[in-house]
């Protein structure tokens, strides 16, 4: 009979690594138990690679009557532990020691203060533990047990055919170990009491205990320490144990295996499907609609108009622009600034729009992803809410909207319609002087003409239609422009609005998602 041992291609130093990882990312996203058990095995295991690797811890543990403490005894080669028949005598675990030289600290570790030495070289660096019934009626002992079968080497399980199916050991002990198969081994002890067909049947039967437990290939042994069967072979098993003195390692990997599988298990399971980049062109527009970006369209497009009337309209009429307010002015947005706007507060519609997209947006990044991490990262969707509306309306004061400038083109319309109103009044000019002289009646002036129109009346009224009609003209030329710069502007305001929903709502979100898949990983490799 050769003990269980599966070698995994990744290191007992990086599976402790990834399970130090796995606790650190899982702090406050799942139940505190299980990232605190996963640090302490961390912690048990740098403490055990420190003490001496030459020596085997191995723990005899069985209930009361089952025989452990004379089989310790057998092994041990005298009266080393005290018999008892009806009650459990054991209330401390005591050590036996093969080859004691450098155990010391590993024992202090165990905190074993009963050491007897063994005068044998059979099983050189075994150090072989009896210790409490673990169904002992004192609660000191029972807490001894789990002290113990937490951190020895290899457990061997004492049953006796009375019971070897008593539920306490299976659900207490065994199927919680179910990772542990390794560094497991069950002795059905006591098979003198029992015809050979019996303990066959006990055997199968306990096989089919432990198969349901997790443990289907763990070795089981009987034993009579009354007629001696069994004992060799327990002791070439213990032999090969000690020898290979890879016990150890093996309990600490069984150990960091079946914290991550705790992780994993509080974590809701391993993920049903791949994480989802959010989608977030309907939030975008949510909150550019809380932000009010329709209405600084809206404001952009007449303030272009406002500017190119006050710019090339008709001298004589644009002074009256000055009366208009500039709609951006009104706004506080005529120029980018690191201040508010004037821009009015979201209604409740578009508030609740805004939540709801936000909402979403969390709900289909956490798609596939259990519970508890879902609901991290529809937390996280919401991580900065009472931050949005002042960062929305920062992203729309601080947007560029290109009003600074005016279009050169405009400067010319300018001088063209200044040129029209200095012909105006120079036919008025002309005009008047015509009129006075013809006043005073004084010798008029030789007034040339336009066919049948005098120069000066033509220069009056081709002057003023020409100037309306450029007004006119640009009028329409203003309203194409302006369509364009509302084009242009909502573009800067959706990618800035965009920007704050990066920032604010969809980053969180990936720093979730990204420290989900990073505990995913870390977890798997602890586990493998």
């Amino acid at each position: 009979m050769k003990l269980l041992r599966r070698r995994s291609h990744i290191s007992l130093d990086d599976r402790l690594k990834a399970l130090g990882a796995a606790a650190d990312v899982a702090e406050g996203r799942i139940a505190r138990e299980p990232v605190d058990h996963a640090r302490a095995v961390v912690a048990r295991a740098g403490a055990r690679a420190g003490l001496s690797v030459d020596h085997t811890a191995v723990a005899l543990a069985g209930a009361t009557g089952s025989g452990k403490s004379s089989l310790f005894n057998v092994l041990a080669g005298g009266e080393v532990a005290r018999v008892g028949v009806t009650r459990p005598t054991t209330s401390k675990a005591q050590g036996a020691l093969w080859s004691p030289e450098g155990s010391g600290p590993l024992l202090d570790w165990l905190d074993v203060p009963t050491r007897h030495v063994v005068n044998s070289d059979d099983l050189a660096g075994l150090i072989l533990l009896d210790l409490p019934d673990h169904d002992s009626i004192e609660l000191s002992h029972r807490l001894e047990v789990d002290r113990l079968v937490a951190v020895v080497d290899q457990l061997v399980w004492v049953m006796d055919p009375q019971k070897y199916a008593d539920a306490a050991i299976h659900e207490r002990y065994l199927r919680p170990l179910a990772r542990h198969a390794d560094v497991t081994l069950v002795v059905l002890n006591q098979i003198d009491r029992l015809p050979p067909e019996a303990v066959r049947r006990c055997i199968d039967d306990l096989r089919r205990l432990l198969a349901e437990d997790g443990l289907r290939d763990v070795p089981i042994l009987p034993v009579s320490t009354v007629t001696g069967e069994g004992v060799q072979e327990l002791k070439d098993l213990l032999t090969e144990l000690v020898t290979r003195r890879h016990a150890w390692s093996s309990r600490l990997e069984a150990d960091t295996a079946g914290a991550a599988d705790h992780l994993i298990a509080a974590s809701g399971g391993l993920p049903k499907s791949d994480l989802r980049v959010p989608d977030h062109d309907a939030l975008d527009e949510a909150l550019a609609e809380a932000a009010g970006v329709p209405l600084v369209v809206r404001a952009v497009a007449k303030a272009h108009r406002h500017h190119a009337v006050a710019a090339m309209g008709w001298p004589v009429t644009r002074w009256l622009r000055r009366f208009r307010p500039d709609p951006l002015r009104r706004l506080h947005l005529q120029r980018p600034t690191t201040g508010r706007t004037s821009l009015p507060q979201a209604s409740a519609v578009q508030t609740s729009q805004m939540d709801s997209a936000v909402r979403a947006v969390g709900l289909e990044a956490a798609e596939g992803v259990p519970e508890p991490w879902a609901a991290a990262i529809r937390r996280s969707a919401r991580e900065h809410h009472d931050d949005l509306a002042d960062a929305l309306d920062r992203a729309v004061a601080g947007s560029a909207l290109g009003m600074e400038r005016r279009p050169l083109w405009w400067r010319a319309v300018n001088a063209l319609q200044w040129l029209l109103f200095a012909t105006l009044l120079a036919g008025l000019g002309w005009l008047l002087v015509l009129y006075v002289l013809g006043f005073l009646q004084l010798p008029s002036l030789y007034t040339p003409t336009a066919g049948e129109v005098p120069w000066p009346t033509t220069l009056l009224v081709g002057a003023a239609v020409a100037g309306v009609v450029v007004a006119l003209l640009t009028r329409g030329l203003a309203w194409i422009g302006s369509r364009r710069k509302a084009r242009k502007s909502a573009r800067v305001l959706r990618q800035n609005i965009s920007d704050v929903a990066d920032r604010l709502v969809i980053t969180p979100i990936e720093h979730e998602q990204t420290r989900y898949t990073t505990f995913v990983k870390r977890a798997r490799t602890a586990s493998s």
